[in-house]
């Protein structure tokens, strides 16, 4: 799979951007970049410098996000493509973004699958796969073929986003919380087998934010009442930069 092949626009140069900028020059994939925090990161990363790699299963939305970026002066390139059903593509992406850019500095996975909120007897196979494959399957696949460009590169960060769901588990929320605890543990072991490279591997909880997945989640809550992906999104950012020494941790927005 090729990296430029997946977008249906021209990429412009990773090289893009004030060589100011912390990020200037760097590679970054961010997957769930469609909308929310995703959307929001990706956009907070190109201002930062780096040129963006754009994963989600929405084309419309990652062309907006992609018109974010390129109205900020930014760059980016788009692939759209479902985590789940076409899990295989995942592994490609590492040896396809160092043939296409020569490297991959940054990895932030975003994109999360909430499911059916209901009782563990009766969530649906479906639903399971979807969860499993979108919050664990697709980190485990995203570690596999990131790993050798992150370790290469002069700074490479990892960020993968979780949930308090993990540490406080709720009735009716067993598969999305398992699924997170999985991915927790998945990270902080490839955490501690990368400690003495300069990768530097994070998660992210960002607390209650206004996402779609919020308003399935509780659809009577006012989104204007809660922290908004723009708000988080530096933070996560943070967690990206070559200044960042922080190891297997997990950060909590507003800590």
């Amino acid at each position: 799979m090729s990296a430029a092949a997946d977008s249906t626009r021209p990429a412009s140069s990773p090289l893009a951007g004030p060589l100011a900028a912390p990020l200037a020059g760097q590679v970054a994939l961010v997957t769930g970049a469609s909308r929310g925090i995703g959307a929001a990161t990706a956009r907070e990363l190109a201002r930062l410098g780096a040129h963006c790699v754009l994963v989600a299963r929405t084309q419309g939305g990652l062309e907006e996000t992609d018109d974010a970026i390129r109205a900020a002066g930014g760059s980016a390139t788009l692939l759209p493509f479902n985590l789940v059903k076409d899990a295989e593509k995942i592994d490609m992406i590492g040896p396809s973004l160092v043939e296409r850019f020569g490297r991959l500095d940054i990895l932030v996975h975003n994109a999360g699958a909430l499911g059916a909120l209901t009782p563990v007897a009766h969530i649906t196979p479906r639903d399971w796969a979807d969860v499993l494959g979108t919050n664990l399957t697709a980190a485990w696949r995203l570690i596999r073929t990131c790993d050798p460009p992150l370790r290469a590169a002069p700074a490479g960060r990892a960020v993968f986003v979780t949930t308090g769901r993990v540490q406080r588990p709720k009735a009716f929320w067993g598969a999305y919380g398992a699924s997170k605890a999985g991915m927790e543990h998945l990270v902080q072991t490839w955490a501690q087998e990368v400690e003495h490279t300069p990768l530097r591997v994070n998660l992210f909880d960002p607390g209650v934010v206004a996402t779609k997945m919020r308003a399935q989640a509780m659809p009577g809550e006012n989104p204007d009442s809660i922290a908004q992906p723009a708000d988080v999104a530096p933070a996560l950012a943070a967690l990206c930069l070559p200044s960042e020494a922080r190891q297997g941790e997990t950060v909590l927005f507003g800590a």
